[in-house]
């Protein structure tokens, strides 16, 4: 059986005249998009224009819910109730559903943006409404989420409900020591030659390299690009070519079977 690896992209964040990232020429290299649903960025007509692209493509789709903050790319924290959470990511992800059905299409996964993945980092009583709407709202079950997964309170009681946690791997961001991410990108983009290098070395040892050179576990499924990223292309190109140079075949993740909704309960 050929090995398989997922890539994914956060895109379908253009607002009106307002285009931000490479979705087109992006797509093409990737699997799997996660799409923003109209909080932190998207508008409902960049919305159906990135489904159709990716019903074109080939690329599963997911939401990528956001906190209601356009004018900060819903990069700030917020103060909200667990309620309220859960109201977001179901309106948002319902959205992006109705639009996935319009084109004969199926919600892949759920995977928070920005403030909302920090606070669903240590927040339980958010954590816990986050997964409920995940239950509620994706046909199977699946949170993509960065690695290492067993360092959040999310992606431990999301394993604990039985939902399918997709660690990623980052390339347009650096690690730090202790293998968490620092949320920082270059403006000159990723080093095409060292993401290679350290690509290469991800697929022998499954270890990422920090920033201060040091070997991090990381057990990954999926490699996630922003889309807004100064040579997204290049770097999905890059990933994309040293994938297939090693012997595996690009292919979306096949998602798990739905849940009892009192799993999250």
């Amino acid at each position: 059986m050929a090995k398989t690896f997922d890539i994914n992209i956060d895109c379908g964040e253009s607002f009106g005249n307002w285009k931000m990232g490479a979705d087109d020429a992006l797509m093409p290299l990737v699997t799997t998009a996660n799409v923003a649903c109209g909080f932190h960025a998207g508008d409902p007509v960049t919305l159906m224009q990135t489904v159709a692209l990716a019903k074109k493509t080939g690329a599963a789709v997911g939401s990528h819910p956001g906190l209601p903050d356009l004018m900060g790319f819903g990069r700030r924290v917020m103060a909200i109730t667990p309620d309220e959470l859960y109201a977001y990511v179901i309106y948002q992800s319902g959205a992006l559903k109705g639009a996935l059905e319009a084109h004969g299409m199926t919600l892949h996964h759920v995977k928070p943006h920005g403030a909302l993945y920090r606070m669903l980092n240590t927040d339980e009583p958010l954590a816990r409404a986050f997964i409920r709407a995940v239950i509620d709202i994706c046909p199977a079950p699946m949170i993509y989420y960065p690695a290492p997964a067993e360092q959040h309170v999310v992606t431990r009681l999301a394993v604990e409900a039985g939902i399918d946690v997709v660690p990623e791997l980052y390339f347009d961001l650096p690690y730090g020591d202790d293998g968490t991410l620092v949320l920082k990108r270059s403006n000159e983009g990723a080093d095409l030659a060292d993401t290679k290098r350290r690509l290469e070395h991800f697929l022998k040892t499954s270890e990422a390299i920090s920033m201060s050179g040091k070997t991090v576990k990381i057990a990954a499924r999926s490699i996630c690009l922003h889309g807004d990223g100064p040579n997204a292309v290049d770097l999905a190109k890059t990933i994309a070519t040293t994938l297939k140079a090693q012997g595996y075949e690009l292919k979306p993740l096949a998602p798990a079977p739905k849940l009892r909704k009192s799993a999250a309960e």
